[in-house]
């Protein structure tokens, strides 16, 4: 176990090692106008040295951003880019994690009714229920929410966000855990419509399968529940696409993470990013498409630590199998989306 995670943890190393590098050749090295970040550079003494050769140039941009967590500053910003990271960083992570949090708890249920009745009226119904989440846009679901049950209802507030932490020395009045999940449930909302039919439709599919393997079959012939059964053996198999998709749709959920935090007002990095394009903030856009890279190899990292603690025959396995069964895998989930998508238009 051990030495499959010191080689995960070598090979995300690696892997942050040629983001760093993409991102590099894309901001640095393409194109030597003003309008670069190359050209921007050059122009600001202290921030980082951008004479040398292509190897040297390279390893102070990685020095400056690994080692001493420095970005190249932005005219734009009255604070330091770590800083303006820092504080956004904490709002679209907590978008997302939130949103994925109930989309899961959305999903499962579903996925759980349908594959229980399977072609049943039950199970027709409710994926075209959820196939509906999956057809809207985030900005029209935003829309639509935000008049219903914010201007309509006065369920919820229309836009806005809370500290999770309330600072009274903030300028930032409204805090605490209860306004906070108040003013993000509608984020949330329309987060989880984005990836709930999805879901539901790949646990209903990983479900029927487990259903009809042999251990399962053997569980019910020795007498056990059909609680026990769906609680030991075929939810603990369902949960192994989960933890893999989840892990390829990190890129998906910071792009619908944008159109979410516009609507909603929400200070994070999608609504960062939105002014800094408008701006033509070249260095706040580098600090933003290399955090999210990062955030994004890290995320397939623990992915890749977590498959064997949930299947132990990945640690069993040579490194080469796991690794072609895990591609195999995500090929699965892939077609399975492109079905879902093609049968929802």
């Amino acid at each position: 176990m051990l030495v499959f995670i010191g080689k995960r943890l070598l090979g995300g190393v690696l892997l942050l090692f040629v983001v760093t590098a993409i991102v590099f050749v894309m901001f640095f090295l393409l194109g030597n106008s003003r309008n670069s970040v190359g050209g921007y550079l050059a122009g600001q003494q202290g921030q980082f040295d951008t004479q040398g050769s292509v190897v040297h140039q390279y390893v102070r941009f990685v020095g400056n951003v690994v080692l001493h967590g420095k970005l190249p500053e932005s005219p734009h910003q009255r604070l330091p880019m770590t800083t303006v990271i820092a504080k956004t960083l904490p709002v679209t992570a907590s978008l997302v994690i939130g949103g994925t949090i109930l989309f899961l708890l959305i999903s499962f249920p579903i996925a759980l009714l349908s594959a229980l009745r399977p072609r049943s009226l039950l199970d027709r119904g409710l994926m075209l229920i959820v196939l509906i989440g999956l057809c809207a846009h985030p900005v029209w679901l935003s829309l639509v929410f935000s008049y219903v049950f914010g201007r309509k209802l006065h369920w919820f507030p229309l836009a806005g966000y809370c500290d999770l932490v309330y600072d009274p020395q903030s300028s930032n009045q409204c805090g605490g855990p209860r306004y906070w999940a108040y003013h993000m449930f509608l984020p949330w909302l329309t987060f989880a419509m984005m990836f709930t039919a999805l879901y539901a439709r790949m646990i209903r599919a990983s479900l029927l399968e487990a259903m009809n393997d042999d251990y399962v079959r053997t569980a019910r012939a020795k007498g056990a529940g059909a609680f026990r059964v769906l609680r030991v053996h075929v939810l603990r198999n369902a949960l192994l696409p989960v933890v893999t998709m989840i892990g390829m749709d990190i890129g998906v959920a910071f792009a619908g993470a944008i159109f979410i935090e516009e609507i909603f007002e929400l200070p994070g990095m999608g609504q960062l990013l939105v002014l800094s394009i408008g701006r033509a903030d070249l260095p706040t856009i580098l600090g933003i498409v290399l955090t999210v890279s990062v955030v994004v190899v890290v995320a397939n990292l623990i992915v890749d630590i977590a498959y064997p603690l949930l299947d132990p025959r990945v640690r069993l396995r040579g490194t080469g199998d796991a690794i072609a069964a895990s591609r195999g895998l995500r090929r699965e989930l892939r077609a399975q989306q492109r079905e879902a998508t093609e049968s929802a238009s």
